[in-house]
């Protein structure tokens, strides 16, 4: 069924020709990725193989739900037309909202998760990537922005519980609310460990937020509906910003936007409250807009630069690693945890969070829903390919020797080399300190956490495309600043959704809070959720064991153990709402991913390997507590305390989200079994239909029958 109003189209044979080029160029770019050992593969195929399976999946898959599963419909007004009240509710431009919601559920995974798994080969994770976004990523995001606008923006956990029951959706609430602080907490560290001490990042970032009011502003009041106009003046202030970072960086002015970590802290507080209490017009959507102009066009250049240096992948395509378990980047097999290490890019609970959080409150369309939701999914699988493209390009020895801690590889050149000759790769002492040098750094030794790493990656490529060897240096500094840019923009999205979820949870009790623009609860429960993650984040940063650091190994499974309560909403929606039979878009989906977070739960608490589980790291820590010896990476007796702490504190969590999310599922199950054997009994929470009175294309590029219902509408007058 297609959507209502829009007419048939039929494939000409010259589109025929093209989606068969399509598909031939990823064919091509898979076969030599999968049957290619022994020989180094360029990475160009790695480009081909997503890029042709992305536009075959938008083009084909994508449609195909959109208008015959979930039956869009251009003439049923969305929640931001009917509730607009200009503070969340608001009906915004296309453009302007994917690049939002791009910039929103971008973070820092599919910059870290990707380099983080090359520990187990580049095929894997390539896999994973490119075939989870397709089946399982994009289709959550889309099914997830679609049933949350059919109910006025509700946030996912409020849907459970309506639309599940009380007993499985209240779990459903308290697990996306403890995750979400979670999320919110690494995402925060992960930007003041990149800008602490960064006059540059610190400077360029900070003025993102002067431009983007500008351009709300100039949207809201001066040129309403200028897009383009706004965007070239947003491109060029933000150039500038950048380009004037670097001259801040060599100034007198340096010491004033040198921060220390625990200012850091604070600005990223009061900047998460401020974001989340303005009207989403001012500064959100503007400033999510404005970066992702950096983020596209940046990884846009970088895959320009593969095509045009053909850099060879260097990794292996699976290493020995993937089945032994023993990697020293991190442990565990390649099931389940490459899985759980490339989170966002292929499938991330996160995104469910933004696609009922602030997006559905924006969007004009039902038929914009596949451009921004399925969209927006396959932009940052880009991402996290070209990631693991960084990643997977450079020398083997000098990605171990920055990936490996401390502990395993030494803080010497010399230990290093002898330490990554046991992994079976070579690198000597004088290329690790070539290496550090030709980026201006001290040393690039146990530089873990992924971002060090791609920005080494990219700084390769762009150096020979852009200003030879002396640039490189330059671009390992600008991927840095681009990176703490890439996670800023989901840490103010994501603090916003945080207070829905929170003032949906609360409406459950006092019911003025479900109204979120209500002056009250918008700023309770955005001091709330700052508050909490600002907590988490504030000890994390003055104690290295403790604070958000004790929660960040849950970080991965917690993420995906969210994205199986979306699948599970999104699958009990598809049955109730008499569309069982496409049940499968999102039920296959949900029985991999609980496959794969509750057997890696089960291994983080019940394994007895202590680098994985977390119950056994316990115990052997408490033994050497009891024999008075201290381990790594504790460095006093009162670590070694922290350490048996958080490993009981992130055991015990584990088992205790893996089993909300059972919970869930389990009742879900329930629900459906009863609307199957009484349909007539169900009954939906979805908003009564109203007829839409905008116009507006539901791709970046108009149609010719959209274009000239533009010219009607304005010629119709408001």
């Amino acid at each position: 069924m297609r959507p209502a109003g829009q007419p048939r189209t039929t494939a000409s044979p010259r589109k025929i020709a093209v989606w068969t080029a399509v598909a031939l160029v990823g064919a091509a770019g898979w076969t030599l990725l999968a049957l290619s050992r022994g020989e180094e593969v360029s990475a160009a195929w790695m480009v081909a193989a997503a890029l042709g399976s992305y536009a075959i999946g938008y083009r084909f898959y994508a449609r195909f739900i959109a208008t015959r599963v979930l039956r869009v419909d251009r003439t049923r007004a969305t929640p931001a037309e009917r509730l607009n009240d200009g503070v969340d509710f608001h009906p915004t431009d296309r453009r302007v909202l994917l690049g939002h919601h791009f910039a929103a559920i971008a973070g820092a995974g599919p910059l870290v998760g990707p380099v983080l798994a090359a520990q187990m080969g580049y095929l894997p994770g390539t896999i994973w990537i490119i075939v989870g976004v397709v089946f399982a990523g994009a289709v959550q995001d889309m099914v997830v922005l679609f049933f949350s606008t059919r109910r006025d923006g509700r946030s996912l956990g409020q849907m459970a519980r309506e639309e599940i029951g009380v007993f499985g959706g209240a779990a459903a609430l308290l697990a996306a609310f403890a995750i979400m602080i979670i999320l919110l907490g690494v995402l925060a560290l992960i930007i003041v460990n990149a800008l602490a001490q960064s006059p540059w990042g610190t400077f360029s970032i900070g003025m993102t937020i002067p431009i983007a009011l500008l351009m709300g502003f100039y949207l809201r009041v001066l040129r309403p509906g200028r897009v383009t106009e706004v965007s070239l003046i947003g491109v060029a202030l933000l150039v500038l910003a950048l380009v004037a970072g670097r001259w801040v960086a060599d100034s007198s002015w340096a010491d004033t936007f040198t921060l220390e970590p625990k200012t850091l802290v604070i600005w990223l507080v009061a900047y998460g409250f401020i974001a989340s209490v303005l009207p989403v017009w001012t500064l959100l959507a503007p400033r999510d807009y404005l970066s992702t102009f950096m983020k596209i066009g940046t990884i846009g250049l970088l895959a320009v630069g593969v095509l045009v240096t053909l850099p060879n992948l260097k990794m292996d395509a699976v290493t020995r690693f993937a089945g032994r378990g023993d990697g020293p980047v991190f442990a565990g097999s390649l099931f389940p945890f490459v899985f759980i290490t490339i989170a966002c890019g292929a499938l991330s609970g996160f995104h469910a969070l933004i696609s009922s959080g602030t997006t559905p409150k924006m969007v004009q369309k039902e038929t914009q829903i596949r451009m921004i939701g399925y969209g927006s999914m396959l932009m940052e699988s880009f991402v996290a390919v070209m990631a693991l493209v960084a990643a997977s390009i450079i020398d083997p020895g000098l990605y171990f020797a920055m990936n490996a801690p401390a502990g395993v590889i030494g803080d010497t050149v010399q230990s290093a080399s002898q330490a990554v000759a046991h992994f079976g790769y070579s690198i000597s002492a004088d290329q690790l300190a070539a290496a550090a040098q030709a980026v201006e750094e001290h040393t690039l030794l146990s530089r873990t956490g992924g971002a060090p790493t791609l920005a080494v990656g990219v700084a390769d490529i762009f150096s020979q495309v852009f200003g030879g060897a002396g640039m490189k240096a330059f671009w390992y500094h600008f991927a840095i600043m681009f990176e703490a840019l890439f996670i800023l923009t989901a840490l103010d999205a994501g603090t916003r959704v945080g207070r829905f979820m929170l003032q949906d949870m609360l409406g459950n009790v006092y019911k003025p809070f479900r109204r979120v623009s209500w002056k009250p609860g918008l700023v309770l429960c955005s001091a709330a959720v700052v508050a909490l993650w600002g907590y988490f984040l504030w000890v994390g940063v003055h104690e290295p064991l403790g604070g958000i650091n004790q929660l960040f190994p849950v970080f991965g499974i917690a993420n995906q153990l969210l994205a199986a309560v979306a699948l599970t909403v999104c699958t009990t929606l598809l049955v109730k709402s008499g569309r069982v039979k496409w049940a499968w878009i999102t039920g296959v989906p949900l029985a991999w991913d609980a496959v794969v977070t509750l057997t890696a739960s089960w291994q983080k608490v019940f394994s007895g390997d202590p680098k994985v589980g977390f119950f056994t790291q316990r115990a052997v820590y408490q033994d050497a507590i009891d024999a008075g010896k201290v381990l790594p990476p504790a460095k006093t007796m009162d670590d070694m305390h922290t350490v048996v702490t958080n490993s009981t504190v992130d055991g015990v969590l584990s088992a205790i989200l893996a089993l909300l999310i059972v919970v869930v599922i389990a009742d879900a199950a329930r629900v459906c079994v009863r609307h199957l054997r009484n349909p007539s009994a169900t009954r939906l929470s979805e908003a009564p239909y109203v007829k839409s009175a905008i116009v507006a294309p539901a791709g970046l590029v108009a149609s010719k029958e959209e274009k000239a219902e533009l010219a009607a509408a304005e010629r119709s007058g408001p």
